[in-house]
C-alpha cells in the first residue's frame, strides 16, 4: 500500500455500536408504536396524511440505522 493512502475507518467509534443499536432500536419501536395507535384510534376522516407520512418515515430511519448498528456491533460488516 502507498504510504500516502490511508485506511477506510469508521466515523463512528467501535464502542459505540451497541449503543447506538439500542437506543436506536428503542425510539423506533416507541416511534412505531405511536404509528400504530394513532391508526387504530383516530378515525378515516380525521387521519393527516403529513403525519402518517413523518411518522413512518422517522421510525424507518431509526428502525433502520439501529438495524445496521446492530449488525456492526455482532460482527456482521455490511
Amino acid at each position: 500500500m502507498a504510504p500516502s493512502v490511508k485506511p477506510i475507518s469508521s466515523p463512528v467509534p467501535i464502542e459505540w455500536y451497541p449503543t447506538l443499536a439500542f437506543f436506536m432500536l428503542s425510539i423506533g419501536l416507541v416511534v412505531t408504536a405511536i404509528f400504530f395507535i394513532y391508526e387504530a384510534t383516530s378515525s378515516r376522516k380525521n387521519r393527516s396524511l403529513a403525519k402518517e407520512l413523518s411518522t413512518g418515515a422517522v421510525a424507518s430511519f431509526f428502525l433502520g440505522f439501529g438495524s445496521l448498528f446492530l449488525l456492526l456491533a455482532s460482527g456482521v460488516y455490511v
